[in-house]
């Protein structure tokens, strides 16, 4: 279950934008996540603020994994990436999925525009 569908909002984490460029796709990724190393305090306890990170990253492409990614603490909150694929057609699918190290997951399709 995704951070927002635990918060009952029925929205996905995740933001997909492709470009097709001579021959190649550009893939842009943002997802909504607190990326929480477990060093931070919170301000008005001074506790730690527990971690909670995103730890795998699956791109595909038409169902073939092409990206995978295993992350940890240091990445930044709201992580984004951008990568440019080889090919790519109007029609084709992009589809993202993450989970976190407290077992939230979301996923999220996307149809590559002309």
């Amino acid at each position: 279950m995704s951070l927002l569908a635990a918060a009952g909002i029925n929205m996905s984490s995740i933001k997909i934008r492709t470009n097709r460029v001579a021959g190649k796709t550009q893939i842009r990724i943002l997802i909504a996540h607190p990326m929480e190393n477990g060093l931070n305090r919170n301000t008005k306890t001074n506790e730690l603020i527990p971690a909670h990170f995103i730890q795998l990253l699956t791109v595909k492409y038409n169902e073939e994994v092409i990206v995978t990614c295993n992350m940890d603490a240091r990445i930044s909150k709201d992580p984004y990436f951008a990568f440019m694929l080889k090919g790519g057609n109007a029609g084709d699918k992009i589809s993202i999925n993450w989970t976190d190290n407290l077992g939230n997951k979301d996923a999220q399709d996307h149809i590559i525009g002309m």
